[in-house]
This record gives structure tokens, sequence and C-alpha cells, in this order.
């Protein structure tokens, strides 16, 4: 039986509650990091440092193959520099990625870090990010925060009742790729790690990166296409742009420049068909509405049917899983080149909401596949540590003793 939506059982939040401001600054340290530097930054960190002119482009390349596809933590491993200038580097610089606070593995393979980062003042709580890398057969992809904690306020999202501390910068969002490289052996001439999961085809296990992990990636763009850019230079990390997707809650004025400067494949957490519903389960819904966010989409630089953008859309039982919620979702999309990711909803200690029943998730994809859209079911991955989506919230927001039970309860039903 299908059931109707009702959004009366869902709490409002204040209507003039869209966005959060950072409540805090990165402050760098005394020797920075080069993990992150484009090679243009790289180039006049090393001109800081006294390397001359003529000799920056042949640095530059030399310190990047040692950093992105050696995994150097080292200047001393740097065997091809002089160790003159291995000692300068040494003085000035680092290559320094976040620091591991806690690793978690999946019944199903799954991995979460809990990442510290430095904090604005001496003596705070550090600041902490959490990543999340997701293992098939045929890839590894690694889900990347671009905030500590979220701008938004989606009711449905864990991530989302905590405050915003800050942006990360590009170091720190290269830096979460370069961890799990590290923890995973996935540098050449490196051990590479054993376990349940991990994939079997291929040479590495970092094979695609998806902006979707703490924090709204737009709302950091610079960095975020800083990093992204790192991250795709062929002579380094070197993923594809066609293996990088960035989900966006609809920050409807940078989503063009997301395609015309970073080129990496669109994610939208869509979640409803109406704008009265969206603007309850995404608030920012009530800045940029679906129509608005839609034509965006219609105009995304490069979308075609070999680029389609991809649909997220949450499966909350009696909210958004009516039949009819599916036709308008079709009806709504038409015209643009699309897949519709189904995510059954994943609860989290005081959620109030459920999953949709299986049977009516299995009606839901039908009527979308029947309409020519490719409708994957995501299977939820790494419940049992709170890796999933939607579930990220780091560790400093501490859990109630009545959330430690729902959270015990729930690892032992899945």
């Amino acid at each position: 039986m299908t059931t109707t939506p009702h959004t009366a059982d869902i709490s409002p939040a204040p209507a003039a509650f869209v966005e959060k401001a950072p409540l805090e600054r990165y402050v760098p340290p005394e020797k920075p990091s080069l993990v992150g530097l484009s090679r243009a930054a790289l180039a006049d960190a090393l001109g800081t440092a006294g390397v001359p002119e003529k000799q920056r482009k042949m640095r530059v390349q030399q310190i990047w193959h040692w950093l992105y596809v050696r995994g150097a933590t080292r200047f001393e491993q740097m065997s091809s520099v002089s160790k003159d200038l291995q000692a300068t580097l040494d003085r000035h610089f680092t290559l320094a990625r976040p620091e591991v606070v806690a690793e978690q593995v999946s019944v199903d393979g799954t991995r979460k870090w809990l990442l510290r980062l430095p904090g604005e003042h001496a003596g705070e709580n550090p600041h902490e990010v959490e990543c999340v890398y997701i293992p098939e057969s045929d890839r590894g992809t690694l889900c990347v925060s671009s905030q500590v904690g979220c701008t938004l306020t989606c009711t449905f999202c864990h991530t989302g009742t905590q405050r915003l501390v800050r942006n990360l910068t590009a170091g720190e969002i290269v830096g979460q790729i370069m961890v799990a490289r590290d923890r995973l052996g996935d540098f050449v001439g490196a051990e590479r790690a054993k376990g349940e999961g991990l994939p079997t085809a291929g040479e590495r296990f970092v094979s695609n990166i998806v902006m979707m992990g703490m924090g709204e990636p737009l709302y950091n763009f610079e960095a975020v296409r800083d990093a992204l850019l790192v991250v795709a230079d062929g002579d380094g990390i070197a993923i594809s742009k066609r293996r990088i997707t960035l989900s966006t809650s609809g920050v409807v004025p940078n989503i063009a420049r997301t395609g015309a400067e970073i080129g990496c494949m669109l994610a939208v957490s869509l979640h409803a068909v109406r704008d009265e519903l969206r603007n309850e389960l995404v608030p920012l819904n009530r800045k940029y509405p679906i129509a608005e966010l839609l034509d965006a989409c219609r105009n995304y630089p490069g979308v075609s049917n070999a680029r389609r953008i991809t649909f997220e859309y949450v499966m909350l039982k009696g909210v958004n899983d009516a039949l009819a919620d599916a036709k308008a979702l079709v009806k709504l999309l038409k015209g643009i080149p699309a897949k519709i990711n189904l995510i059954p909803f994943n609860p989290w200690p005081g959620s109030r909401y459920e999953c949709s029943d299986w049977e009516q998730i299995e009606k839901f994809s039908e009527i979308i596949f029947n309409a020519g859209y490719a409708s994957p079911v995501r299977t939820p991955r790494g419940r049992d540590i709170l890796a999933a989506c939607g579930q990220l919230k780091s560790a400093t927001e501490k859990l109630s003793a009545r959330e430690r039970l729902a959270l015990r309860a729930m690892a032992m039903t899945d």
C-alpha cells in the first residue's frame, strides 16, 4: 500500500536560519605543509626559501613527484633532491597531513578516519573532520570533507546538526586523500594494505573522489577548487575529473563555476519535488528554490549524456516516497541528462525520520527506470561505524547516554 506524504510530522527550521556563519578561522602554522599547494604556489614557496628562479620549475616537478606519486612524508626521502636543498626545505616547511586520531573498519570493509586539524588558538580543542573510504571490487571511493561542521541545516542529515566551525584549506582537503593513501599503501613502492572488501582489480585503492563528507563544498568553493585541481593533476595523484564528483545541496551561484573552473562531475542533493517540502528538508531551498536549481543544472558546463548530473534522493518513509513523488520527479528532471540515486535513509541517534520500506523503494525506482533514467539504489555502507551517507559527525560532538544506547542498538540490528 502506497504511503502518502505528510509534512505535519516535520518540525520546520526557523525561516531565517538557512546558513550558519563560521565560528573560527584557519591560522597557518609557523612551518606550513607543502601538501595541497598548486604548482604556482609551490614555486612561490620555494622562492621564499631561497631557491633560485631558474631552478624552481625543475624543483617543483621533483617535489610534486615525491609527494604525490611516492607519498614522501619527510624531505630526506627525496633522493633526487640535493642534501642541501632537503635541509633548506626542512627548515621552512613540512609534508604534514592531518593527524589520524581514530580509525574504524566496518564489517563491509568501509573505513572511517577521524582526522585532527590545528585550531585557531593555542590550547583550544583541535578541529576534527571525518573521511570515509568505501571499497568495491572494481574501485575505491574516498568521501572527503570540505568544512569542520557544516554551513547548512538539512533536517535528515547528522552532519547538519553540528555548528560550522570553519572552512578547510586546500591543503587540508588534499591531506585527507594523502592520509587515506598512506593508510592503504596506495603510493608507488608502498606496502599495500590487506583486509576485507579492498578492491581486487586495478592498481590503486583510491580511484574515485566524492566531495560528500562533512560540509557544503560550494560554500568553500576556492579551497575545494584548488584542492581538486591538485588531485586531478596527471603527474601526481592523477584522478580523472570524470572520477571526481562534487555534491551540493544547491548553492546555485557556484554551480556554473564548478563546471567551468573544476570540470568535475556534479551531484545535487534534491530529496523533494515540491518547494514546500524541500524548504523543510533542505532549508537552503528557501534561498535557491527548485526551479532555479534545476535551471543551473540544465546549463551546467559540459553536461551531456556522457557526463550526466546525479540527483540524490533520500528515501524517507511517509515523507517523500509516494509513487506520485516518483512521477513528479521524472517530470521535473525532463531534459536534463541525469541519473537518480535513491538513498535508503541511514538512521542516526536522535533522528526523527525512518527509512522507506524496501517494497516502496523498489516501486519508486521502477517508475524512474521505466521513464528512461538510471535509478540505482545506493547500498548503505559502513552503517555500523556511522560512516554512511548523512551520518558523518566528528567525535568532538559528544553523544548523550541515550544516543549511545540508540547507536549500540542500531549496530546490533544491522
